[in-house]
């Protein structure tokens, strides 16, 4: 599934939805401090700058366009070859109250598909994510229906933007390969084996083959792990013949009992660790070429 000339792409998550300031101080928060975050990891040898944004007042998971407008643009005045992967996650959580389930409680956030999709629709980045999941997550619910994550599939592909499909157990392998088969997701499919998440994909080594055996054999993949596991995972998605993700999204330690002091410290171990084991660092646009992205302008006149 890799590339065959070995050439692997690391993604870098930078902020997230769940990690909180009070983990880290070195959290990204502003959409200042979010593009910094991403041009830091790009210099440390990142490809791909998987993107939330926050509320710069509150530090809490936001979805305003204004924000991804501005993180962008950031990043654009200063990193045009830096590939881009905005979330589309937040919209799907659903929080029931205790004395009636059918009524939503506060920390619910689901909404139409659309709008989870809509500044997808207008920044047209080249990757997006799309979660397939419906699961327990903590004391709530995730949901993404089937028709749901086709109805935002179809934005995506009207964009323009790349999916890559979040898969947090089996059964999302399953939808994905409905969503493949029916067309509603064109291959070849890149997407995340998210281990790790309670209720979800356990990490092991074990977990990571038996998710990759049920891929189509020509998708491209990256094993994440969260918290403890994060740094375990870029060993294995390697050498099961996946590419690697790192970032405060998924931890904020970069070893026991030592915080990471930013995004691109992640990256530079991330790094060190795959190379050490005889892999070379796909640039962005070896990255696009093995993603099967568009070059960018840029790039081509560099070629």
């Amino acid at each position: 599934m890799r590339d065959p000339r070995n050439k692997i792409f690391i993604t870098c998550a930078v902020t997230g939805n769940l990690t909180t300031p009070d983990q880290t101080p070195h959290l990204p928060i502003t959409p200042e401090e979010i593009a910094n975050a991403c041009l830091g990891a790009a210099e440390a040898g990142a490809a791909i700058a998987h993107i939330h944004v926050r509320d710069p007042g509150t530090g809490k998971p936001s979805m305003e366009l204004g924000y991804y407008r501005d993180v962008v643009e950031r990043i654009r005045s200063r990193n045009t070859q830096l590939i881009l992967n905005i979330t589309t996650g937040p919209g799907g959580r659903f929080v029931p109250s205790a004395d009636d389930p059918r009524v939503a409680a506060p920390g619910t956030t689901l909404m139409a598909p659309e709008k989870r999709v809509e500044h997808i629709a207008v920044l047209r980045p080249e990757i997006c994510t799309i979660d397939l999941n419906t699961m327990n997550s903590g004391k709530e619910v995730v949901i993404n229906t089937p028709e749901n994550a086709r109805r935002m599939a179809k934005v995506m592909k009207e964009a323009g933007v790349k999916p890559e499909v979040e898969l947090f157990d089996s059964g999302d392998i399953a939808l994905m390969s409905d969503m493949l088969n029916d067309g509603t997701l064109d291959g070849p499919v890149l997407c995340s084996l998210v281990m790790g998440v309670r209720y979800g994909f356990q990490p092991s080594p074990e977990t990571v083959i038996y998710a990759r055996n049920l891929l189509p054999p020509d998708a491209q993949f990256t094993a994440v792990g969260i918290g403890k596991w994060s740094f375990p995972s870029v060993a294995q998605s390697y050498l099961a013949g996946g590419h690697v993700r790192v970032g405060l999204e998924d931890a904020v330690y970069l070893s026991r009992g030592e915080l990471a002091p930013s995004n691109a410290a992640m990256v530079e171990k991330a790094r060190r660790m795959v190379e050490d084991l005889g892999a070379q660092i796909a640039t962005p646009r070896e990255a696009r070429e093995i993603i099967g992205l568009p070059v960018r302008l840029a790039d081509a006149r560099s070629a």
